[in-house]
């Protein structure tokens, strides 16, 4: 049996083992020193050698931006405007100044700091269509691979680590992968508040294709709409309906002699007199310059339509106030009642009313009666002259000069339908143009215009004017496949350039088939013509409608420049219609600018070019040759534009 060890002895053994613990544990704690010494001055080293490959790709900043535009011009991408090959090349430094300096010892938030405008400026260039998202993207990755690169041969210049290059990497991925992230998010801002305001403008403009723009009443198309649904309602019910057609009498007189802004406010305080006397119920619109409609149902008719003509004519009899003028103002009203196959006869025979009160003597009332036919007798030989006047030589085109208002100088000029009769003289547009339409004459009269237009502008051209050439076709036109040819043929037989014509058409004509319109305009833009939307604003297009045709310019009508200085919301229109089409990257023409106000608020709104009697009258051929040596001549001799006049 062993020994058992003394207490002695296992005091002493435990003392062996604790003495052996800690020398054990000493030898590990150098080791752990060491260790610990050895990374930091591995960490310091490669601190160190981060700071100095900063260095190297702050000093080649501009190697990086020239070889990012030079992969981008390689790739065969689009660099778009100069301001947004300026803006991508200022960011471009400022990305890798911003990464070379965190690299450096800067801050990461420093980074993000300069980087947001950076990514503002991408996502706003990307949302406001200067350039496409995909390649504001690619551009990035461009830099990214340039400066990339940059790094790579510094590295290998300054004999930095793979540990430290690495490192250098993912500092200049995380910088692409916040500037795109934060990029997309500016762009979906952007994107939805430019959907917002457009939506916003197209509501404007829907309220502006169905009301009057200087009265705020409704205007042709939705009394149009009111009255066929009053007529579908009387049929139903057996009730009355009427039509008033007022139109103030010598009105052309009061325009002449006031202006047309003092003109303006006569008929907006006679619509103010007009609605004062009518119930809620009774529809009333300004279908015209100083034209007027009223329909009224049962509830009004109850006393007869003849007593609402008496009551309006007893109300526009005290004199209307126009700045520090007073004007008396008489009208003639002609009244139609009963039910029609539309709210288009019901007018119609209301008009010819108003033309007979006119006839005796204006400033009265008339009942439409079913032998009234002077009216009709009239419209019949205007027509048969019509017919005629072409055969005759009667007609005769007349052009007005368009403006560029950046640069204030002539650009083009608009051709416009005049006839001269052997027995009534010069007879208005107005007068024959919608007749034409009716009868159809439109289209032969129009290939006329055309062709005579081109050779003209043809001519013009040899002469050394480079200018544009504007011709306006019908709806009658427009309804017909054989338009396109008819163009290509103009353009053949005369020698002018595709791209010097421009044809205008209304916003009226373009909705009546749109679909098949839009195919024709289609059909016709590849040619190289240019194509205009004439008095825009004032019929019922939307903006899906817009876009579905291929428009290169908005003429603007006259009723919006008049409006300019005479209300604040004059400018708010014209604001909103030239900003969507800057916003569509559609041109915009002012129509009618008169004075110089007008033409100091369109320039401040960026307005592209202007027409109207400010710059010159429509002038026969003779005329606008003088004229655009003038303008040459001029120009030439000081070395600028001349000044409008």
């Amino acid at each position: 049996m062993a020994p058992r060890p003394t207490k002695l002895a296992d005091k002493q053994a435990r003392a062996r083992a604790r003495r052996a613990h800690s020398a054990a544990a000493a030898g590990d704690a150098v080791e752990s020193a060491a260790a610990d010494a050895d990374r930091s001055a591995r960490a310091s080293r490669d601190a160190a050698d981060l700071h100095r490959l900063g260095q190297a790709l702050h000093e080649r900043s501009d190697e990086v931006r020239v070889q990012t535009v030079a992969r981008t011009s390689d790739s065969g991408a689009d660099l778009g405007p100069p301001f947004v090959r300026d803006s991508f090349e200022r960011i471009c430094t400022i990305a890798t100044i911003t990464v070379a300096d965190w690299m450096s010892g800067g801050r990461p938030e420093d980074g993000l700091d300069v980087g947001r405008e950076a990514w503002h400026i991408f996502g706003q260039v990307a949302a406001q269509r200067a350039a496409a998202l995909h390649e504001v993207t690619k551009r990035c990755l461009y830099w990214r691979d340039s400066a990339d690169g940059v790094l790579r041969d510094s590295a290998r210049q300054l004999e930095i680590s793979k540990e430290v290059l690495a490192q250098a990497r993912a500092m200049l991925q995380i910088t692409l992968d916040v500037t795109l992230v934060k990029m997309c998010e500016v762009f979906e801002s952007e994107r939805q508040r430019t959907d917002d305001e457009l939506a916003r403008r197209q509501e404007e403009l829907a309220f502006m294709a169905t009301h009057d723009t200087l009265t705020g009443l409704p205007n042709r198309t939705l009394i149009m709409d009111r009255g066929e649904q009053l007529l579908v309602r009387s049929r139903r019910q057996q009730t009355p309906v009427a039509a008033l057609s007022i139109d103030i009498d010598n009105f052309k007189a009061i325009n002449d002699s006031l202006g047309h802004v003092l003109g303006d406010e006569v008929l907006t305080a006679f619509t103010r007199r007009l609605d004062g006397v009518l119930r809620g119920s009774d529809g009333l619109a300004r279908v015209g310059g100083d034209e007027f409609v009223v329909i009224a149902d049962d509830l009004s008719l109850a006393a007869g339509p003849e007593l609402i003509a008496e009551r309006l004519l007893e109300a526009i009899k005290e004199p209307f106030h126009a700045g520090a003028k007073s004007v008396s103002v008489t009208a003639s009203i002609g009244i139609a009642t009963g039910t029609r196959a539309s709210v288009e006869d019901l007018l119609r025979d209301a008009d010819i009313a108003m033309y007979r009160a006119k006839w005796d003597g204006k400033d009265r009332y008339v009942m439409f009666e079913s032998g009234m036919q002077d009216a009709a007798q009239t419209h019949m030989e205007l027509e048969m002259d019509l017919r005629q006047a072409l055969a005759k030589e009667e007609f005769f085109l007349v052009y007005q000069p368009t403006f560029d208002l950046h640069e204030m100088h002539p650009k083009g000029v608009e051709a416009l339908l005049r006839w001269r009769h052997a027995r009534r003289g010069i007879v208005q547009p107005g007068d024959f143009i919608p007749l034409l339409e009716e009868t159809g004459l439109i289209r032969e009269i129009g290939r006329w215009v055309l062709r005579t237009a081109c050779r003209q502008g043809a001519q013009w051209h040899e002469q050394g004017h480079d200018i544009g050439i504007a011709v306006n076709v019908s709806a009658r036109q427009l309804d017909a496949d054989d338009l396109l040819e008819e163009v290509r043929c103009a353009l053949a037989d005369s020698g002018l350039a595709p791209h010097a014509l421009t044809l205008e058409i209304t916003e009226t004509a373009l909705m009546r088939n749109a679909d098949e319109t839009a195919r024709r305009l289609h059909a016709i833009k590849q040619l190289g013509v240019r194509l205009a939307i004439d008095d825009f604003g004032t019929g019922y297009s939307s903006l899906a409608h817009l876009q579905k045709f291929p428009v290169d310019s908005l003429k603007i009508d006259r009723s919006f420049i008049s409006q300019l200085t005479a209300n604040p919301e004059g400018e708010t229109l014209m604001r909103t219609l030239v900003q969507l089409g800057k916003a569509l990257s559609i041109e915009t023409l002012a129509e009618g600018i008169e004075q110089e106000r007008e033409l100091l608020l369109l320039r401040d709104e960026e307005c592209d070019s202007g027409q109207g009697y400010l710059f010159a009258r429509p002038l026969d051929v003779d005329a606008v040759a003088g004229f655009l040596r003038e303008w040459d001549a001029a120009a030439a001799s000081v070395g600028v534009q001349e000044p409008v006049r």
